[in-house]
């Protein structure tokens, strides 16, 4: 036996119970990872709320999460048994658990230069930003606007951004939030939620707006961040706050002669694509030129305190569950 977090029925973060359960066995091209830190992520706080379900199917009971780090202890048929005892990084539908298992080509080792930590916090934020990065195309030079930037793909955005050449606005809540974007290389900051707050983005970048527009919080915030494009420019959207998308009339768009790219429309990366993804991230941040803003750490049996810190838009940075 081991314990995992279960859900039992949709709900608020009152539902996430620590329990007893079996222990996994590896199937035909799977390995079973013993996990050292489990990635949390915002849609693991919407899902156990019961949204998405034609997206991200979930029965009941199940483990909630999407994978993480920790070590090979075991294979299955038809895998080299070289895999264990490795340290890796595990994209599953499932994470808040001691052991997972995972098929082996949603498995890739961790560079020596990072830890359980660190890698567990690339797991799905590492590859979400370099893919929206690829998407925006971004170039040396222009403003670009991060929203969310102090969150895990946020904070790596604005890294990219900076990587790349570009002059980053960072938009967040609060000043703790604002400080780690500034930190992290933002060369100015504005607070969403002061009302006119695109205005003030607008100002920063001498009045024509943003170049390009990274939107990871959806909603009428996202909206509000249209506002702040450059005629001509592009806006990314991936952010999904309280479940809700931005939505961008076309006509609109179309005035303006802005690309408008909504990450999510086309469902889940190819497999792939992922793995290459991934690995690029975990290279980028062993060679330190991109870091993971670990803001919060929490034992498993905290997983409650993890998504209710979420959802109050408390936490700075990443966070971790750690088992």
């Amino acid at each position: 036996m081991m314990r995992a977090i279960q859900v039992r029925e949709f709900g608020g973060p009152e539902v996430l119970t620590l329990e007893e359960v079996p222990e996994p066995v590896a199937g035909p091209g799977e390995v079973v990872v013993e996990m050292a830190a489990a990635d949390v992520i915002y849609l693991d706080t919407l899902l156990r709320a019961g949204w998405g379900g034609e997206f991200f199917p979930r029965g009941l009971p199940h483990v909630p999460g999407h994978g993480g780090a920790g070590r090979v202890a075991a294979v299955g048929e038809g895998v080299d048994a070289g895999w264990v005892g490795r340290r890796v990084v595990a994209r599953t539908s499932t994470g808040y658990a001691e052991k997972i298992v995972a098929a082996v080509e949603d498995v890739i080792e961790i560079p020596d230069a990072l830890g359980f930590g660190e890698a567990a916090a690339m797991t799905h934020d590492g590859v979400t930003a370099l893919m929206l990065a690829r998407d925006g195309r971004i170039a040396e030079g222009e403003w670009v606007l991060v929203t969310a930037a102090a969150g895990g793909a946020g904070s790596l955005l604005v890294q990219l951004a900076r990587d790349a050449g570009a002059r980053v606005v960072a938009a967040a809540r609060g000043e703790r939030k604002l400080a780690l974007a500034r930190e992290l290389g933002a060369e100015a900051v504005v607070d969403y939620s002061l009302e006119g707050w695109q205005r003030r983005v607008r100002e920063a970048t001498g009045g024509a707006g943003a170049d390009l527009v990274f939107d990871g919080v959806g909603g009428d915030l996202g909206r509000a961040a249209f506002e702040a494009v450059a005629t001509g420019g592009r806006f990314v959207t991936y952010g999904t706050a309280g479940g809700t998308f931005t939505e961008i009339d076309p006509q609109t768009a179309e005035r303006r002669r802005v690309r408008v790219h909504n990450a999510l429309a086309a469902g889940p990366p190819d497999r792939a694509d992922v793995r290459e993804v991934l690995t690029r991230a975990l290279a980028l941040a062993a060679q330190g030129r991109i870091r993971p803003a670990i803001g919060a750490t929490y034992p498993l049996e905290r997983a409650r305190d993890a998504h209710l810190a979420l959802a109050e838009r408390t936490t700075v940075g990443k966070s971790l569950l750690l088992v």
